[in-house]
């Protein structure tokens, strides 16, 4: 008998990198074609997983959270084979200038046409397609959207469960935002910026708890 445990997790998404600091990004590659529907999956513990994020142009850093949605994680026989996770993207927050006005704008202005344009894009998701096991540690491949762009990208993280709690953690990632055409102050559009650039890359990592 299948022991099905229900989770989410999701992705945000930022700008990020140090100036001068090389990072690896995943490979963005085609979206894959998903058959099965696991949106119906649906029991993420909303108030106790986060998603972390961290973003760097060449006058500093700034790091923040995103909230979840919803979504499922579907584990088969001690193995997670599918699932389907969606952010809130109208709760990206700041957090390292919480409380001013300074992080208002940040918020403000990743939530704009320049970046996720939240009014027209409110969710991104993720939909796992592949999940391979080595030693312990997961690749985790799955279609990722966001805005109106789809790719195709692997990510490594880990699952256990405590207590009746399953927890799906992800090691720090960075996708380049530039694969999603997200062209604010970016190098790969933009040739004459200068050190008034954003950094393509986005770091990312998540913390997701099912319910108890």
């Amino acid at each position: 008998m299948k022991k099905i445990i229900l989770s989410a997790l999701v992705l945000a998404t930022v700008f990020t990198s140090c100036k001068g600091e090389k990072k690896e990004k995943v490979e963005a590659k085609e979206a894959v074609k998903v058959e099965t529907n696991v949106s119906e999956l649906n029991n993420v513990d909303v108030q106790n997983s986060i998603v972390t994020w961290k973003g760097a142009k060449p006058t500093g850093t700034h790091d923040g959270t995103v909230h979840l949605k919803s979504g499922g994680l579907l584990i088969e026989n001690g193995k997670l084979t599918e699932g389907e996770f969606v952010i809130d993207m109208t709760t990206i927050k700041n957090v390292d200038m919480i409380g001013s006005d300074g992080a208002g704008n940040i918020e403000g202005h990743l939530s704009g046409p320049d970046f996720f344009d939240v009014p027209v894009y409110p969710t991104t998701k993720f939909v796992i397609t592949k999940v391979e096991d080595t030693e312990g540690k997961l690749a985790v491949t799955g279609n990722l959207q966001i805005k109106d762009v789809t790719k195709s990208i692997t990510i490594p993280a880990s699952i256990s469960t405590v207590d009746g709690v399953t927890i799906f953690k992800s090691d720090v990632f960075n996708i380049n935002r530039a694969d999603f055409n997200i062209k604010y102050k970016s190098k790969t559009f933009f040739k004459d910026l200068k050190d008034k650039f954003v950094d393509d890359l986005i770091e990312m990592s998540f913390v997701v708890k099912t319910k108890n």
